[in-house]
Order: structure tokens, then sequence, then C-alpha cells
């Protein structure tokens, strides 16, 4: 048996598995509102939401959208300033132990307890754009610095031997060696900016988003709905994942998986 082929066995196993468990819930469940909330009935709602909108008139697109570009303009800011940070503190080492009093003690608050001074503070676009940004930007600091940090003393050392300057070793040995720690790092933000949108948008004025539809939805306990957003939601983060791990497999073919 080939491994595509278990692959797909294992994956259509475990997802008839998950799509028994959630039937199973709905039909056993003592909440009267979530019998129209079986499989079923949330795929159905989600082709609704695609062909006419919401309760409001606004369509999934206009969700979807407003969501996703929200995510990566904040996925952005936080790669475009973790990452160089990270790489100056895993170099030096002095920089990291002098920002730490603040650094750390940030990194423990979650980025969802932002959201009320983000909404008094900022205003639109602006404040989901700093709670993603706030979201990802430790996890892919920390990768970064990990990488930089992993990197095998022999390869520096035998680079110094055959004349590399520091410029040379930095961009040329450091860097590269600590990409993939990079990425999962990105992967880890990234995840963690879809938790801070949903949340954000669910508490925020503004009337679109999948975090607002969700919202809406559960609140007129048209729960069918909420799952349909959430799905997109789980749709969305699949991609968008599967795009890293593409550009992983790609870019560091170097890198071989353990098999046993």
């Amino acid at each position: 048996m080939g491994h595509r082929y278990r692959t797909l066995l294992i994956g259509t196993i475990t997802f008839s598995v998950f799509l028994l468990i959630w039937q199973l819930v709905i039909m056993f469940s003592p909440t009267v509102f979530l019998k129209d909330a079986g499989p079923i009935d949330s795929i159905l709602a989600l082709v609704k939401l695609a062909t006419e909108g919401d309760i409001e008139g606004i369509s999934l697109y206009n969700h979807t959208i407003a969501s996703v570009l929200r995510v990566l303009a904040g996925f952005l800011a936080a790669c475009l300033t973790a990452i160089p940070l990270g790489i100056l503190m895993g170099l030096r080492s002095e920089i990291y132990e002098g920002a730490k009093p603040v650094l750390e003690p940030l990194r423990f608050i979650p980025p969802i307890a932002w959201i009320p001074l983000a909404i008094l503070l900022l205003i639109g676009f602006s404040r989901y754009v700093f709670l993603i940004w706030l979201g990802a930007f430790f996890p892919i600091l920390v990768n970064t610095m990990v990488g930089i940090k992993a990197v095998k003393p022999t390869l520096i050392e035998v680079a110094k031997v055959f004349g590399a300057k520091k410029r040379q070793i930095v961009s040329k040995i450091v860097v590269p060696s600590s990409l993939p720690e990079v990425v999962a790092g990105m992967r880890i933000g990234l995840g963690i900016g879809w938790m801070c949108i949903v949340a954000a948008e669910m508490i925020a004025p503004e009337v679109t988003g999948l975090g607002k539809l969700i919202l809406k939805s559960a609140q007129l306990f048209h729960i069918d709905v909420a799952i349909a957003g959430m799905i997109v939601i789980g749709i969305l983060g699949l991609i968008m994942n599967e795009t890293f791990l593409i550009f992983e497999r790609r870019m560091f073919k170097w890198r071989r998986e353990i098999r046993v």
C-alpha cells in the first residue's frame, strides 16, 4: 500500500468518524437550539450564505475578505518586525537580556486582553492589524531566536577557516540555517492571528468579518450559520497552512522527514 493511498485512507476514516461524532452529539444533545446544527444543516447554511448572504444581506465573500485582509496585514507586520529583531537578539544575547524585563511580561499577556484598549485607542482597520501583529509577533520572534542559536558552531568555524567575514557568515550560514524554525514560528503566529481576529471582530463595532458573522448568528440562535462561519475559518486556515508546508518542502529539500 503506497504512502499516498494510506494517507488518503486514514484521512477519509478520520473525517468520517468526525462527522459521525458531530451528528451523534447533535442527536443526543439536550439543547434544543442544536437540533438544526448537524453536518448537512451546516453545509446547507454555508451554501445559503454564499448565495444569499447573512440576515443583514452581507455576503459570505465580504465577511471572508474582510477577515483575510485584516489577518494578512497584521501577520505581515509581525513578520517584518519579529524576524529582524529575532535575528538581532539571537546574534547578540546582551540585547535580548536588556529587553527581557519588557518583552517577557508582554509575551505572557493574552492578545485578547488587549482588545478593549485597541477598540478605544485605535480606529477601524488599524485595531485589527495591531491585534494580529501582537498575537503573531512573539511566536515568530522566539522561533527566530531559537533558530539562530541552534545553528551548528561547526559550520561557523569552517567558514572562518576559509576566510569568511562576519557579514558573510550571518547572511550565508546563520540566517539560511535558521529559516526552518522561522517558518515554523510563522505558522504558529498565523494560527494565533486567526484566533485574535475572530475575537476582535466579535467585540468591535464593524459589521463585517467572520467573527461578527458567527456572533450575530449565535445571538439569533442560528447555530448552523455560526458553524458555517467556523467551517470557513477552518478551510482558510487549512489552505494557508498547506501553502506554508508546500513552501517549506520546496525551500528546505535538504531536511528529510523521519520515518520509522
